[in-house]
Formats: structure tokens, C-alpha cells, sequence
């Protein structure tokens, strides 16, 4: 399926907003009344900055590992351009999470699970229960941020899953392999919202050189991982074999399959999946309810104002973003985070078209812009297209004085020194060997003249001996048209 630049604008998605910290259910379904003093609490209080303990996951007490996402320090995050654009991160202290966590029973998950509209199974589990908890608990204010974090990207995620239909509740697993962060890398190597590694990039039309990193563009990055599960899942029949396959390669989950008796049952594979991926499934079931039932825990969504619309323009030259950003008056923080996949600010447009994102009162400037637009002020501007080669003969003709010695600083003082040590045997030989060479060097001065101000083909012929037509064909020239200071053969 061939895949398409995203061209249309960011849409902002309202979440529901809670108004209380605790929400009572209605206990005609069923479902208990939950406060916070019958509870169980969470383990220990809500993250703070620094808290990360790794650049991927951490062992928990189930001993899966939990999923980069789950361990994403949500002060950082807090940092990225759309975040301090976006968001309102001055609200008072709580206000988007209660104090202490707010959790549930078993029957509550079971029954809470059993209500989500999702097409993948949601099974619940003491091990499923422990990330409910995490994300409810410790992780409580993390869920904020993606809850209001996901506006800038949930509608790239849902035309692209879409498109290959496949299941839209997969929106969540950039949450777990990221963080909602487009820059971010594993300490495997894993890039982006999706988490590509390098190897699958090609398969899934990821370039990655130098200058670009396509795994950190939002929508190309989406449509390859729903290229990828879509693949996946061909291949299983199964979608929590295919995200388990997505987080550790089919061949992990082949091996895992082999040595539970060829079963096709996440959890009948469960215990011979690596660590991580044990956690994985377990996390995204996790994920799936937690962004459907925060209210439920007292989590607000960060506050979030609608985004600028933006729009793209197709170059075909090489662009600096610090260009853009001077004539379209936009900071150069700005961007870079609506590109992304541009890791040297320099859009390589010669190589191939490059697409480059920017608001659209933006895009009337940079049209107008003109020419100017493609004025280079990075490092990478001064790379030489062509370079003239001289002649090596020249070169070393160029390097003696008249009296045969080397001019070049270092070399002539160390044959200073040499001569002197020389027996009278050694200086009548080595001034034979000058004469040859002076008489060579002369014999080869003849051949060529150095084309001097004023000097035409006819006049160098006169004074050499020669026809201009003999010229010509000695230099190749199809015309009389000669440049001062360049060497002519004359013989």
C-alpha cells in the first residue's frame, strides 16, 4: 500500500474533563463505590523529576520490565515545544491528580475491561492489575499529560491505523514505547514515537542518513508501525502475539511459541517471552483502560488549547531550517518540532523531495520569500561541488627556486642540514644530479607558457614558433578564447 505525506491540519480532540477527584459510580451495574480510604494504595508516592531509573524499562514486581514509556520522567516531557505551547502547566499543585491514588477491585477492572469498546481482548490478570495500579498510582501524573498530550497526535495515529484497518485502540501503544515523545531513543537504539529500530526502516520506506531520521517524523513513523501490525498480524491471526511480536521481533515470539507446544495463546507464551515483552501486553491492556477510565481515578487531562493549524510544503532543493525560521519569523525551536526528522536542521530537497511542516500564516511567508528562502548559513554549505586538479608536473616545478632548491617550509632546512654533512664526492654528484634536473625542468618550461594580460592565441604562436590552429589542437580549444594566468602548451 503506497503511503501518503500527511497534509492535513491538526485537529484538536477535547477530552472529557473530571471535576472531582474522586467519582462515584452508579452501583446499579454492579460496581462498587470506590474512595480513597478503602483503596489499596499505590507503592510509594507519585514520580518526581529524575525519578527515571534507566532510558527503557524497569524491573517490577511481577518481574516483567516495564516499557520506556512507563518510566518517561514527565518533567521532560513537560520541556517539548508542544507542551509549553499547548498545555497549561501552571495549574495549581494536584489539581490534575489527587493527592493519593485512587483505585479499584478486581471486579471493577474485570467488569470496567469487559465495557471498552476494543476489538483486540482485554483480559484482566494479577500481572495486568499491577500496571492498572502503576499507571493509576505512581504514574498518575504521567496520565495527565498524555491525556492531554495525545491531542497532538492522535488523529496522524488514527488515519493511519485506520487506513490499513487495523484496530484504533493501537493509538495507545506509542504511549508505552515513548511517552508521546518524537525524539526519543531507547538505549537499544530504538527512535521516535513508534520505537523503529534501524533494521526494519527500509522494509517500511524509513530513510535514515545523516541528515534525516524519517523514524522521528510522526506521520511516516505512523504509517510504517501500522504497515508493521498490519504485517504482523497476518502473520499470527493473534493482536497480542502481533504487539508482543512488535516490541521483540517475530522471531522472539517464534521461539516462544516453539517452546510452548506451538500454542498461539499470549499467555500460554507468556513465560518464554523476554522480559520486557512480558510487560508489554500486560501494559498496553493497562493503557488502554487507563486512558478510557481515568476520570474514574480522579486524573484530569492537562489543559490543552488548540493547536495551529499547520500545513506542508514540498521542497526540491536544500533548505536551513534557520532560514525558515529568520523569514517566516518562527523560532527555531518552533521548527524543529514540527520537523522533527531533520537531525542537522538541513532539509536535503536535492536528494529527494522533502516535505517541510510549518503553521499556515507561516506558509504565505515562506512562498514569498522567494529565492531567498534557499540561502545556506549551515556548516554544510561549504562543501565544494567541483574543485580544479592541477597539473602534478607543475606543481613540483612550482615548489624549486632557481637555484634547485625546495621552498617548501620544513623540507628545505632539513637539506640544508643534510648537505652539509656531505663529502666533497657527494656534492660533485649531487651537482651533476642539479644540472640534470635543471636542464629537464628547462626542457619542460619550453612546452608551456603562462598565458599573460592582453596575450591572445595569435601573438603567443608568433612568439613560439607556431600556428594558432597548431594551438588549438596542442590545448583542445574549439575557440580563441583564452583566460589570463592559466598555462598553455606550446610544443
Amino acid at each position: 500500500m503506497t503511503k501518503k505525506i500527511y497534509l492535513s491540519l491538526l485537529l484538536f480532540i477535547p477530552a472529557t474533563l473530571c471535576t472531582k477527584a474522586q467519582v462515584v459510580e452508579d452501583d446499579e451495574d454492579g460496581v462498587e463505590i470506590i474512595t480513597e480510604n478503602d483503596a489499596n494504595k499505590a507503592n510509594g508516592d507519585i514520580e518526581t523529576l529524575g525519578t527515571s531509573t534507566s532510558s527503557s524499562g524497569v524491573i517490577m514486581e511481577d518481574g516483567t520490565e516495564q516499557p520506556m514509556g512507563m518510566t518517561a520522567n514527565v518533567d521532560s516531557l513537560l520541556q517539548l515545544w508542544h507542551s509549553k505551547q499547548y498545555l497549561d502547566q501552571n495549574a495549581e499543585s494536584g489539581s490534575y491528580y489527587p493527592a493519593e491514588p485512587i483505585l479499584a477491585d478486581s471486579a471493577t477492572y474485570v467488569l470496567r475491561l469487559r465495557r471498552l469498546p476494543t476489538t483486540i481482548d482485554m483480559p484482566y490478570n494479577d500481572i495486568v492489575k499491577n500496571h492498572i495500579e502503576q499507571y493509576a498510582g505512581k504514574r498518575r501524573r504521567s496520565v495527565s499529560y498524555w491525556l492531554g498530550a495525545q491531542n497532538f497526535y492522535t488523529p496522524i495515529f488514527e488515519e493511519a491505523l485506520e487506513a490499513y484497518n487495523i484496530p484504533l485502540e493501537l493509538k495507545y501503544l506509542p504511549i508505552i514505547e515513548s511517552g508521546l515523545d518524537p525524539n526519543a531513543v531507547s538505549r537499544a537504539g530504538a527512535t521516535g514515537l513508534w520505537q523503529f529500530m534501524m533494521s526494519p526502516t527500509k522494509a517500511y520506506d524509513l530513510e535514515v542518513t545523516t541528515l534525516t531520521d524519517d523514524r522521528r517524523d510522526p506521520v511516516k513513523s505512523s504509517w510504517a508501525a501500522a504497515h508493521m501490525l498490519h504485517d504482523l498480524y497476518n502473520i499470527y491471526k493473534d493482536w497480542q502475539l502481533a504487539i508482543a511480536a512488535y516490541n521483540c521481533g517475530p522471531s522472539n515470539v517464534n521461539k516462544a511459541i516453539h517452546r510452548a507446544n506451538e500454542s498461539h495463546d499470549f499467555w500460554e507464551v507468556y513465560p518464554y517471552l523476554p522480559k520486557e515483552t512480558r510487560g508489554y501486553v500486560p501494559s498496553f491492556v493497562a493503557i488502554t483502560y487507563i486512558m478510557n477510565y481515568y476520570c474514574e481515578h480522579g486524573i484530569r487531562p492537562m489543559a490543552a488549547t488548540l493547536p495551529l493549524a499547520t500545513d506542508t510544503i514540498i521542497v526540491n532543493a536544500e533548505v536551513d531550517l534557520n532560514q525558515v525560521a529568520k523569514l517566516c519569523d518562527l523560532s527555531l525551536e518552533e521548527v524543529r518540532a514540527l520537523n522533527p526528522q531533520y537531525r542537522k536542521d538541513v532539509v536535503p530537497g536535492l536528494w529527494r523531495p522533502c516535505a517541510i511542516r510549518l503553521p499556515q500564516d507561516a506558509v504565505t511567508k515562506f512562498i514569498k520569500a522567494g529565492d531567498a528562502i534557499y540561502e545556506r548559513t549551515d556548516d554544510t554549505a561549504a562543501r565544494r561541488s567541483a574543485i580544479d586538479m592541477k597539473d602534478p608536473k607543475e606543481a613540483l616545478d612550482a615548489s624549486y627556486s632557481r637555484d634547485g632548491r625546495t621552498l617548501s617550509s620544513g623540507r628545505g632546512q632539513a637539506q640544508d642540514d643534510n648537505r652539509s654533512r656531505y663529502s666533497a664526492h657527494d656534492k660533485s654528484k649531487a651537482k651533476s644530479k642539479s644540472k640534470s634536473k635543471s636542464k629537464s625542468r628547462s626542457k619542460y618550461k619550453s612546452q608551456t607558457v603562462t598565458i599573460k594580460k592582453g596575450e591572445t592565441l595569435s601573438t603567443i604562436a608568433k612568439r613560439n614558433g607556431t600556428t594558432v590552429e597548431k594551438l588549438q589542437k596542442l590545448n583542445g580549444l574549439k575557440g580563441s578564447l583564452i583566460r589570463e594566468g592559466k598555462k598553455l602548451k606550446v610544443k
